[in-house]
């Protein structure tokens, strides 16, 4: 635990406490392990961590602002990882309702073939009954009448009345909240004011220059300098591209970035590029001004 929060800026009293949940949760999650996450993202400003878990450790929820690829994902498994508590997850849509946050009816048959209603609970009560960490991605793109169904959870309250059992539902005190959003990207909407008043707001950007460098060299398979340093030009001109307008920003994703250079130890980076990056976008001019890029950094 030690090694992991070292790069981060934690006063004691807050790494007295991370221990603490750390070690009451390593007692009791034995059947959650696989809902863990993994440590893995690296940061432009350590600051971006250590406040994250600085608002998870005095029940903050924590709300990660950012670009698409920009790591926030891996930023949440980063902060399971560091609580020890699973994350029960949550992919927004236009099609989420109810049932996906707080569980479903079902029939299930017992050893004489008779039937019985049983209820699955959804990742929102598994959470609080557990004293689990919520992740909530891409919560801009769920439908407004939909979200008011969290707004006991993330208040004072932490509490929420589960209308498929009757049941009022009341967080674990270990219980905590982490949502993602993209604002201003397509299917997207503003988050209300009045939700958004209970998150904590950390802004989630790229990386870039010599920490990209290093992180691509230390996940992805590629290891030739040269054609790091290439990689890491590629992702400063097509954030500037986003920056302009010229381009999504599934075109400047980390993720992506991290494909092409695993492909590129195996195949020339611009066709690497093609198939990691090129050929996801769907306008044909955010293409070729990607390949364009791709062409002055690698050549033809």
């Amino acid at each position: 635990m030690d090694q992991i929060l070292k790069p981060y800026p934690l006063p004691d009293t807050i790494k007295t406490r991370i221990q603490s949940i750390n070690n009451n949760n390593q007692i009791r999650i034995q059947d959650d392990l696989d809902k863990l996450g993994r440590t893995g993202y690296t940061a432009p400003d350590t600051h971006i961590v250590s406040d994250a878990i600085i608002a998870l450790a005095l029940g903050k929820n924590v709300l990660l602002k950012g670009p698409t690829g920009s790591g926030k994902t891996m930023l949440a498994e980063l902060l399971s990882t560091i609580f020890y508590q699973p994350l029960h997850s949550i992919n927004c849509s236009v099609d989420l309702d109810a049932e996906a946050l707080l569980g479903y009816k079902t029939l299930e048959y017992d050893d004489n073939q008779h039937a019985h209603i049983k209820f699955v609970s959804g990742p929102v009560e598994q959470a609080m009954k557990k004293g689990h960490v919520l992740y909530i991605d891409e919560i801009n793109t769920a439908k407004a009448e939909t979200l008011p169904i969290l707004n006991g959870v993330l208040d004072y309250r932490r509490m929420v009345l589960n209308p498929f059992t009757g049941e009022t539902v009341r967080a674990n005190e270990n219980f905590g909240v982490i949502a993602a959003i993209n604002e201003g990207y397509v299917g997207t909407t503003p988050l209300n004011e009045a939700l958004k008043n209970r998150f904590v707001v950390i802004d989630v950007p790229y990386l870039q220059g010599d920490q990209l460098k290093a992180m691509l060299r230390e996940q992805s398979l590629l290891k030739d300098d040269e054609t790091l340093s290439q990689y890491v030009t590629l992702s400063h001109d097509l954030i500037e591209k986003v920056k302009d307008g010229q381009i999504s920003e599934d075109g400047a994703s980390t993720r992506s970035l991290l494909d092409a250079c695993d492909l590129s130890a195996y195949m020339k980076p611009k066709r690497a590029i093609q198939r990691a990056i090129t050929d996801k976008l769907d306008d044909d001019r955010e293409k070729a001004a990607v390949l364009n890029i791709a062409e002055t950094i690698f050549g033809r």
